[in-house]
C-alpha cells in the first residue's frame, strides 16, 4: 500500500474556503491545490520597490523593468538604499520607470535609510494596520502596495486587496454578477473567508474565464 500523501501547506485554507458555499466548492475543485508562493527572504525596501515596479502593468513589461534596474547593479543581488539613492532619477527613468514611479523608489530608499521603511524582523512584529500606516504615506505607497507586500514577503494569509481589479473581477465572475462589487461590498463579502483571505485571493485570481 502506498505511503499517504502529505497535505498540501494550504490545505486547511483551501478546505475552509469550499465550505463557504457552492461556488467557491466549485472554483476550489477546479483550480485544485493552492500553490501560493510568497518571497519570505526579501526585505522591505526590496518588496516594495518590486511592487511599485509592477504598478499598473502587466507582470511581463514589469519583469522587463526590474531586469533592466538590476543590470544596473552587477554586483550584487539587489541594491542597498545607499546605491539607489546614488542613481539619479534619469537613470531610473531609462530602466522604464516612470518620473513619478522613479521618484518613489528614491523615496523608498530614504525612507530604509532612515528607518521609516522598517527591517524584516521590526516589520515581522508590526500588524497589518500598522505596516498600512506607516507606509502608505510615502510618494506613490498606496494600500494595495502594501497589501502586496504583506502577502508576499511577510506572508499573511489574511489579506484581502479589496482595490485589486483581478480579485474584484475575479468576485464578479465567480458569483455571475452583472458589475464587479465596490470595494465595501467586497470587503463585506470577504468576511466569510477570514481567516484565510489572502488564499481567497489567491483563488479569485485564477477564477476560470468561463465562470459566470
Amino acid at each position: 500500500m502506498p505511503p499517504a500523501s502529505a497535505p498540501h501547506p494550504y490545505q486547511q485554507a483551501s478546505d475552509h474556503l469550499a465550505g463557504i458555499d457552492a461556488d467557491w466548492a466549485r472554483l476550489v475543485a477546479a483550480v485544485g491545490p493552492c500553490t501560493h508562493q510568497p518571497k519570505p527572504a526579501r526585505e522591505p525596501y526590496e518588496a516594495l520597490i518590486r511592487a511599485v515596479a509592477y504598478q499598473q502593468l502587466h507582470v511581463r513589461a514589469g519583469d522587463a523593468i526590474v531586469a533592466k534596474f538590476l543590470a544596473r547593479y552587477p554586483d550584487t543581488a539587489f541594491p542597498s538604499p545607499a546605491q539607489i539613492l546614488a542613481t539619479d532619477a534619469a537613470t531610473l527613468r531609462a530602466c522604464g520607470f516612470s518620473t513619478r514611479k522613479a521618484e518613489t523608489l528614491l523615496a523608498l530608499a530614504a525612507g530604509a535609510a532612515s528607518g521609516l521603511v522598517p527591517s524584516r524582523a521590526e516589520a515581522e512584529g508590526l500588524s497589518d494596520d500598522e505596516l498600512i500606516a506607516r507606509l502608505t504615506p510615502l510618494p506613490g505607497i498606496g494600500r494595495w502596495t502594501v497589501e502586496m507586500f504583506l502577502i508576499y514577503t511577510l506572508d499573511r494569509l489574511d489579506i484581502f486587496p479589496v482595490d485589486d481589479f483581478g480579485v474584484r473581477d475575479g468576485y464578479r465572475r465567480l458569483k455571475s454578477l452583472p458589475r464587479a462589487p465596490g470595494r465595501r461590498e467586497l470587503a463585506a463579502a470577504g468576511e466569510p473567508l477570514r481567516p484565510y483571505r489572502t488564499i481567497a485571493a489567491w483563488y479569485l485570481w485564477r477564477v476560470p474565464k468561463t465562470a459566470g
